[in-house]
């Protein structure tokens, strides 16, 4: 099963791509086709997000370790749906008008949080391998990486925005997000207290941390 693990992750991440690429050709995405393949590409890159900062506290309160194998693979997903969501809203919904682009942008909230999302998540990626955790050094490699919680917060309010009326699912996706993010934060807290586990060494026995697209640690 352990084998098993990333390859099954990879493909249930495959899923969404997949179908929304069979509705699109057969015409199942409603009359705005563009418009629903925006919304889906962004939601399942939200949902990915939220799903790889869940790794680490997964394994801080439950004492699972299975998550941080498939930390990397969700990050990588995440950025890749990210990039078509930006890509769909760039191209098909706008033309790659620049232009228009950019007065979007400026004109609706909604349009510069996802842009700031996506500029966030970029660094995130670019740095990801390992040789740039060397050229960064960990513990700035590290910190860098934190910004993946502004990313996801930003992106939890980016959804909000985008509907006149919130829907239910990006309400409780923010919610998680809150709730992840208080976990770390206590973890923190505790280690730091006095009489506290303390901040493990940057790489303990001979072990390479893990390198996410989008770290959550």
């Amino acid at each position: 099963m352990k084998k098993a693990l990333v390859p099954l992750s990879f493909a249930a991440c495959c899923l969404p791509l997949l179908w929304l690429c069979a509705q699109f050709f057969l015409g199942g995405l409603g009359a705005n086709p563009v418009e629903a393949l925006l919304n889906d590409l962004g939601y399942t890159a939200f949902v990915l997000l939220a799903l790889t900062l869940a790794c680490t506290p997964l394994q801080l309160v439950l004492g699972w370790k299975w998550p941080l194998r498939i930390r990397k693979l969700l990050g990588d997903f995440c950025f890749f749906y990210a990039c078509l969501h930006l890509l769909t809203y760039s191209v098909l919904d706008q033309g790659l008008d620049l232009s228009a682009i950019g007065k979007d942008v400026l004109k609706h909230k909604f349009i510069f949080l996802g842009m700031a999302t996506w500029l966030l998540l970029l660094p995130l990626a670019v740095t990801s391998t390992a040789g740039w955790q060397r050229r960064l050094g960990y513990r700035r490699w590290k910190r860098l990486h934190r910004l993946v919680y502004l990313a996801g917060g930003l992106a939890s309010f980016h959804f909000l925005l985008r509907f006149k009326t919130p829907r239910v699912e990006t309400v409780l996706w923010m919610a998680a997000i809150a709730v992840l993010l208080l976990v770390r934060v206590a973890d923190r807290v505790r280690r730091r207290a006095p009489g506290g586990a303390g901040v493990p060494p940057a790489t303990g026995g001979g072990q390479r941390p893990e390198h996410p697209v989008v770290q959550s640690s």
